[in-house]
């Protein structure tokens, strides 16, 4: 495969976007304009690697001798895997979701697409994380959320700031997997494509 440069990120989300800046690579991103509600998927597998082929797709139909990268996550409790959880947008839907959560186990669905179309080159792929709440008191949750304020975090909590606190345990092979954006299997991807990382 010819030499490729031009990576770029289909997203606005800043934690992804901190992420790849960890690799040290060049890259730009473009927020893709897609419909993310579900679409008659039943499992938030289905949900998490749609959306994050569509976002690269939509991209990469701009940009067809770029890398693109997709990715999207969905959040759901072991227990219950038809009910999505979403962002909580407000201080009060994050103490309602800290709460409903407190003591369960929580599965991440992160979605990853990698494409470049004009090598014909795609993997879209499913990687799995979980937390599992330890039994959170009312005052835990309420000081949590106002420190924190998690409301653009699925599950109303930040792996990556005192949102550890809140769990008794994390499962997973790559916790950036739970961030948002699995670096692990994302360089993967990137060498097959000739870029060198380190």
């Amino acid at each position: 495969m010819s030499n490729i440069s031009d990576i770029i990120l289909a997203s606005s989300s800043q934690t992804r976007k901190a992420l790849m800046d960890r690799l040290g690579l060049t890259y730009r991103i473009i927020s893709p304009d897609i419909d993310e509600s579900p679409q008659g998927e039943t499992h938030a597998d289905d949900l998490a690697q749609r959306l994050a082929f569509e976002k690269a797709r939509v991209v990469s139909a701009q940009y067809p001798n770029s890398i693109v990268i997709g990715s999207d996550q969905v959040a759901w409790r072991i227990d219950l895997p038809k009910q999505f959880i979403g962002k909580p947008l407000t201080i009060e839907n994050a103490m309602a979701q800290l709460k409903q959560n407190s003591g369960q186990t929580l599965c991440f669905s992160t979605g990853l697409s990698i494409q470049h179309l004009a090598s014909g080159f795609e993997h879209t792929l499913i990687e799995h994380y979980q937390v599992k709440f330890r039994v959170l008191t009312d005052a835990e949750i309420e000081r949590y959320v106002t420190t924190e304020q998690p409301l653009q975090c699925a599950g109303s909590f930040r792996c990556e700031g005192l949102g550890i606190s809140l769990f008794e345990s994390m499962q997973g092979s790559d916790q950036t997997t739970l961030m948002g954006l699995p670096l692990i299997t994302l360089c993967k991807y990137l060498r097959q494509l000739n870029i060198q990382l380190p």
